[in-house]
């Protein structure tokens, strides 16, 4: 049986790791050793970014609906459970749009949340 060489095979592995860190900061850039790592670090955290992204702006339109809605009178969890009793089915990425784009609009949806209470 013939003995195979990994060393075309590897070269490709390392070539891919290095373009994957071009950027990095000292060895970590030009050396498979300290770069390996660092890119499995790099794409783990990618990954985990892009999972806390849904959330953050999850927070951030939950925050500014109830500064719009406060500034109009009524409590975030009261302007959502009034819209709900309404049956005005608008999620809140838009509710935030609204609060900052079209003032007048959001408050006319608060005082639709205040009647429905």
């Amino acid at each position: 049986m013939a003995r195979v060489k990994g060393g075309v095979n590897a070269h490709k592995r390392h070539k891919k790791i290095l373009k994957q860190a071009k950027g990095y900061y000292g060895r970590r850039k030009n050396t498979f050793g300290a770069a390996n790592p660092a890119v499995m670090r790099g794409l783990r955290s990618a990954y985990v970014g892009r999972k806390n992204k849904k959330r953050e702006y999850r927070r951030l339109w939950i925050a500014r609906i109830n500064a719009a809605s406060r500034a109009n009178g009524i409590s975030y969890s009261q302007f959502m459970d009034g819209l709900k009793k309404a049956g005005i089915e608008i999620n809140r990425k838009m509710l935030s749009e609204m609060a900052i784009y079209d003032a007048k609009g959001f408050a006319e949806l608060c005082e639709t949340a205040k009647k429905a209470k």
